[in-house]
């Protein structure tokens, strides 16, 4: 292997675990945020958590198989230099990562998704015009959007109807939970179990079909439904407040819900890190990219562990934003938080729609503060929100162009 190529990889592998870190750092709020802000665990706990969970989610049934990185954005048939192709890659990552980490840095969630798929759009302009670009599929992810967080805020809104509805509003509230919280978990357990089995890389290992997992997932939800059933009638009424035990009913279901969102985060997002490393591998031993080349399991590590670190060391700046300054939350509205976003995001994975996990989450923590009215959310948190959203695709696709430039006037090629 030629010293140039060496150095690349070398760099590729720096750079990925770099974006990686930003992932974390950045992504981190989506899981945990509400259940710091309704303080069902400490930050400590949060990130350790979360860390774990995404390392475990991204190594062990992350995506083992790259597309041309997040829906073919870029035609690479169309790029002739096979060698320009690597370097738009490294731009790419770095582009993303330096975007992602100022975002952070102002505690501004955004999606890595879209800072990614703006970063290639950066590189493919430059290097091939705009016939390279898949206008469609980036058409569909300008319409993720608006629909992540309508649909999170949406379902959100309705969740948290519906406890106060069925529950708070309830002559006997710690009776209506007790009967009401049952169907809830099971409903959340059939959610999180399917969500694992259903069209992914751990019901492909288990050999489980779309009706197996199915049942799995209903039977699990029906031992939930009882188990919870048993443990509820256990609680005691301690003091004078029902809201007070009610909320209490609430807080470990939360802790479950954020510890699904931080475990599907690590195993769907690890790809935005390590797609465009696998390419850049794919290229320097090949010489050609390889879409369907499988990822070798050492790069996912690489991904779980800088997504880990990124969790562990900048991971509260996101997650003061999305816990404590949209809205307050209390245990009952940040289970109805997770449990929007995760089935918006359920839902529209399994249709093949493009969403963001982190424009979601912020629309379903929107949602929560709406169902109080609108004196409860904070108009100047959300607009500095949007604002970030919609400078993500241009500002990395900006960045990578002359990121891009730059190197292929240093190395040529």
């Amino acid at each position: 292997m030629d010293p140039l190529t060496l150095l690349i990889l070398t760099g590729a592998g720096a750079l990925g675990f770099y974006m990686a870190w930003n992932i974390g750092s950045n992504d981190v709020a989506n899981s945990m945020a509400t259940a710091v802000g309704a303080k069902a665990i400490t930050f400590k706990q949060a990130v350790l958590i979360a860390g774990v969970l995404n390392f475990i989610g991204a190594v062990f049934v992350g995506s083992h198989v790259t597309e041309t990185i997040k829906g073919n954005i870029v035609d690479p048939s169309l790029i002739q230099n096979s060698f320009h192709i690597l370097l738009g890659f490294l731009a790419s990552l770095l582009a993303a990562s330096v975007f992602v980490m100022l975002s952070t840095w102002k505690e501004m969630p955004v999606s890595t998704t879209h800072s990614v798929i703006g970063a290639l759009v950066g590189f493919g302009l430059v290097e091939s015009g705009a016939s390279c670009i898949n206008w469609a599929k980036l058409g569909e992810v300008a319409s993720s959007w608006v629909l992540s967080p309508v649909v999170g805020a949406i379902l959100a809104f309705l969740v948290f109807r519906g406890i106060v509805k069925l529950i708070f509003e309830k002559d006997r509230p710690v009776e209506a939970a007790r009967i009401v919280g049952p169907g809830v978990i099971g409903l959340t357990i059939i959610l999180i179990s399917s969500s694992l089995l259903m069209k992914t890389n751990l019901g492909k290992m288990l050999d489980v079909n779309l009706y197996e997992a199915l049942v799995i997932a209903v039977i699990c939800g029906l031992i939930g439904m009882v188990t919870s059933m048993i443990a509820l009638r256990k609680i005691k009424i301690k003091g004078d407040s029902d809201y007070d035990v009610v909320e209490r009913m609430f807080r470990k279901l939360q802790i479950v819900t954020s510890c699904y969102v931080a475990f599907s985060h690590g195993a769907n997002d690890v790809a935005n890190a390590i797609g465009p490393v696998a390419g850049i591998f794919s290229i320097a031993t090949t010489g050609v990219l390889d879409p369907k080349a499988e990822v070798p399991t050492f790069l996912l590590a690489i991904g779980g562990f800088g997504i880990a670190m990124g969790c562990m060391t900048w991971g509260h700046k996101v997650m003061r934003t999305l816990g404590y300054r949209i809205t307050s939350l209390t245990n009952t509205r940040g289970f109805s938080v997770d449990f929007g976003a995760a089935t918006t995001v359920l839902i529209a994975s399994k249709l093949g729609l493009p969403i963001s996990t982190s424009h979601t989450v912020v629309g379903a923590v929107i949602g929560v503060g709406l169902a109080r009215g609108l004196d409860a959310v904070d108009l100047s948190v959300i607009k500095k929100i949007i604002t970030s959203w919609l400078l993500t695709v241009p500002a990395a696709a900006g960045l990578s162009a002359v990121i891009f430039l730059i190197l292929r006037s240093i190395v040529g090629g």
